[in-house]
Order: C-alpha cells, then sequence, then structure tokens
C-alpha cells in the first residue's frame, strides 16, 4: 500500500532535491515538477514519477544517440521529414498541442504528455530525419533545457536551441483524413463508426441508421429522433 504523507521535518521525510538531481539530474527535477500536474494544484512528491520523467528523458536521447557508444544512429537521415509521413503529421500536432498548452501556467503537464507522445511515434519510426529531431528539440528545451542543448550540439545544428526559433505547424499535415464517431441508442453507446473527415451530416445520419449493430436495436421500434453532432456523435432516441 501506498502512503501518502505531507513533507515534514518532523515526520523526517523531506526529499532532499540535491540528492535527486545528483542521482536523476536537473532535467528531470524540473520536468517532474511540471508534469505533476497543475502547478496551481497541490501534489505529493512521488519517486516513482521522477523515474517515469528520468525514463522518458532516456527514450528521448536514444532518438539519436548510442548509450552505450555516444555515437549518432545509424536510423538518422539527412532526407526531407516529408519520407516519414506519419512522423511528420504527429510532429505537427505535437507543436499545436504544446504552443498552446504552454500558454497556460497549469497545462505543462499536458505540454509534456504531448511529447511523450510523440516521442514513443519517433521510435517506431524506421528512419529519423534531422530536421524532426530539430524541431522537437525546440519542443523540448524549455521542460528540460539541458539534455536539448547536449543533443542540439552533438546533431551539429547551429547555435543554441534556446535560441532557435519556435517550431511552426502546418495545420493541413493535422488534418484527419477519418473520424471515429461513437452512435448512442438511447444514451448508450453501441457501435462507432469510422467515416471520412468530410462527411456530410446527412451521410452520417444515414450510416449509423443502417448500420447493422444500430438497426438490431431500432428495428421493431419508432425513431424518435435523431441528433448529429458533425464529427463527435450520432445519438438516436427510440420509442417502443
Amino acid at each position: 500500500n501506498t502512503q501518502i504523507e505531507k513533507m515534514s521535518k518532523s515526520r523526517l521525510n523531506v526529499v532532499n532535491p540535491d540528492e535527486v538531481i545528483l542521482e536523476y539530474g536537473a532535467d528531470s527535477v524540473r520536468l517532474y515538477e511540471l508534469f505533476m500536474g497543475p502547478l496551481s494544484a497541490s501534489a505529493p512528491w512521488q519517486m516513482a514519477g521522477v523515474d517515469g520523467v528520468f525514463r522518458f528523458l532516456q527514450r528521448s536521447w536514444r532518438l539519436a544517440i548510442d548509450e552505450f557508444t555516444g555515437e549518432l544512429l545509424d536510423k538518422l537521415t539527412d532526407a526531407a521529414p516529408e519520407s516519414e509521413p506519419e512522423l511528420w503529421r504527429v510532429l505537427h500536432k505535437t507543436i499545436v498541442g504544446v504552443t498552446q498548452d504552454v500558454d497556460s501556467i497549469d497545462k505543462m503537464n499536458t505540454a509534456i504528455s504531448k511529447l511523450m507522445v510523440f516521442v514513443n511515434t519517433a521510435n517506431q519510426a524506421e528512419t529519423l530525419p534531422k530536421e524532426i529531431l530539430r524541431q522537437y528539440l525546440c519542443l523540448l528545451a524549455p521542460f528540460a533545457p539541458h539534455i536539448a542543448e547536449e543533443m542540439w550540439s552533438r546533431l551539429g545544428f547551429a547555435g543554441l536551441v534556446a535560441k532557435a526559433s519556435w517550431p511552426v505547424a502546418d495545420e493541413s499535415l493535422i488534418v484527419e483524413d477519418t473520424l471515429n464517431v461513437p452512435v448512442q441508442v438511447n444514451g448508450k453507446v453501441r457501435t462507432t463508426l469510422e467515416v471520412p473527415a468530410d462527411i456530410s451530416q446527412d451521410e452520417l445520419k444515414e450510416q449509423a441508421l443502417q448500420h447493422q449493430r444500430i438497426l438490431s436495436y431500432t428495428e421493431g421500434k419508432t425513431i424518435h429522433k435523431v441528433i448529429v453532432i458533425p464529427g463527435k456523435m450520432v445519438s438516436i432516441v427510440v420509442k417502443g
């Protein structure tokens, strides 16, 4: 069982930040404090959380650098970022999300979550265009400046990442081709439709009503109302 207590000298449970920095590095401590939750709210200090963000920074490092030899990985390429279209799209989605979140002091944790999603996607890519990594380091730098600066230098990018321009997203790259739209019958989700992102309201309604699973709930009953929230939900109300 985990017992959470407020830090107190009398309880002898005060965490010495110098010791944590010595073991995990200053970036991990900084990142964890931002990741604990909204900064306006109090939260318990948990070393497991520090360990978690430390592993995230390790994964970021391993995107480009062999942790044993310190050499750059072969998967790095000078090819255009479009050569990895899915990763390129995820990067631009990350740029949008992080840019929005850093405007609020209470959304630093969600910005970091978006960086974590990007790293997971990047680790699965066959190659990693350096331009994608360059822009990622710009996003990482405010949260983990030391590792971002070190990676920036090793990759041979000019100047300092701290002085680099903030990435700008290409909105056309983050438009989804398809949407997953839940369909409710009398308030309960009965199925989910995968539909084109530009589907019309009438087409979405028709697909929902004709779906085999939905028919099993509406057959023999009176359809009282169909509410279509474009791109979000279809709600069907039946009687009888």
